[in-house]
């Protein structure tokens, strides 16, 4: 029977287990958004996942959502994240870089005034931390068609510049109402035009960076994630099961390392079954996220319904997860308040059970 625990191909990459690191924003870079060497010693400590997806990193400048988060469109971010990869690999881990632009998420306190982009001029509403404090989220104005092509590029050149920085692969971020998931859902894009209205106009900005992503790394290296129930950042959709199955099916023809799919809502407000949905229809490795807990997890990588599990938070706390899994040893747990702090607090200091 297949556990956790066993090997697993996806597209290029074998992996030593099934256990997957969750992309997980902490925002330890630096001012300028550049890798620093703190986040190499947290993603080297937690290199026994089967595979680390690294956190949300803005592919154009001028896009952030969370003040520290990195970026990978400057010669010192990509040399931040080199001295990464080079931690991961030296203690015998895979590392993918989760590509992002954050759409209407992010604000002009963050982006010297700039107004952000998305599918449609609709504003989140909440607030967001600024080095201001906490401001409510600006309304974002609405992409031009004739600007969606820059946006693309900007896909394409983080992929290069994440395959020099020594990662080993990427994952497209079409989730949790940043740009991509913006247009993808219909609570968010209200245009019209060939990004606009049919689920096939909605899904065209997500295949297309994606396909712009594979010209550069191979589809065996490239991973895609979506949310379709997850209601965090305003985000709605009238038919998540429907998008599910749309967006799985498109995905068959282009043969991904893997689609990594989002189950449930943060806010707890939409509920469905997206995971039989898109393993109804998806012929690909499917990775499963959001609550997972060991049994559960084992059970639906044993039926076959999933490839792997990705794990978040869990992975803040216990850098050797896998181990401590494997053993039913006792789980710490995260402290939130330090999850989007500057310094070891809560990111470095979570010992090993050997320690």
């Amino acid at each position: 029977m297949t556990d956790l625990f066993q090997p697993v191909q996806l597209g290029a990459l074998t992996l030593a287990n099934r256990i997957i690191m969750a992309p997980l924003t902490r925002c330890r870079a630096d001012a300028d958004h550049v890798p620093t060497a703190i986040m190499a010693e947290h993603y080297a400590q937690r290199a026994s996942a089967g595979l680390i997806v690294a956190e949300a990193t803005m592919v154009a400048e001028g896009n952030s959502a969370f003040w520290r988060e990195p970026g990978i469109y400057s010669e010192a971010q990509i040399a931040g994240w080199k001295q990464v990869t080079d931690a991961v690999h030296a203690k015998g881990g895979r590392i993918f870089l989760q590509i992002w632009h954050g759409g209407r998420a992010c604000h002009p306190a963050l982006n010297n005034g700039a107004i952000p982009v998305s599918a449609s001029a609709i504003a989140i509403d909440d607030t967001v931390h600024t080095p201001e404090g906490k401001l409510p989220y600006a309304t974002p104005r609405a992409l031009e068609d004739a600007e969606i092509p820059a946006i693309i590029e900007h896909f394409r050149q983080a992929a290069v510049n994440a395959k020099a920085a020594g990662f080993d692969g990427v994952e497209v971020h079409g989730a949790n109402g940043y740009l991509l998931d913006q247009f993808l859902r219909d609570g968010s894009n209200k245009r019209e035009g060939a990004y606009g209205g049919s689920l096939a106009n909605r899904a065209r900005l997500l295949l297309e960076v994606i396909q712009a992503v594979v010209g550069v790394w191979g589809s065996d290296r490239v991973g895609v994630r979506i949310s379709p129930l997850n209601s965090y950042n305003s985000m709605l959709d009238s038919d998540p099961v429907g998008l599910t199955r749309y967006v799985a099916s498109a995905l068959n023809s282009l043969n991904l390392a893997y689609l990594h799919l989002m189950r449930a809502d943060f806010m707890g407000v939409q509920h469905a079954d997206v995971v039989t949905a898109a393993r109804e229809v998806y012929q690909g490795n499917l990775i499963g996220n959001m609550g997972y807990q060991h049994d559960e997890a084992q059970a639906a990588v044993a039926s076959g319904q999933l490839q792997a599990v990705a794990i978040g938070a869990l992975f803040i706390a216990n850098p050797d997860l896998v181990a401590r899994l494997q053993q039913g040893a006792p789980l710490a747990q995260p402290d939130p308040s330090t999850f989007y702090t500057q310094d070891a607090k809560g990111y470095t200091d979570y010992p090993a059970l050997s320690n």
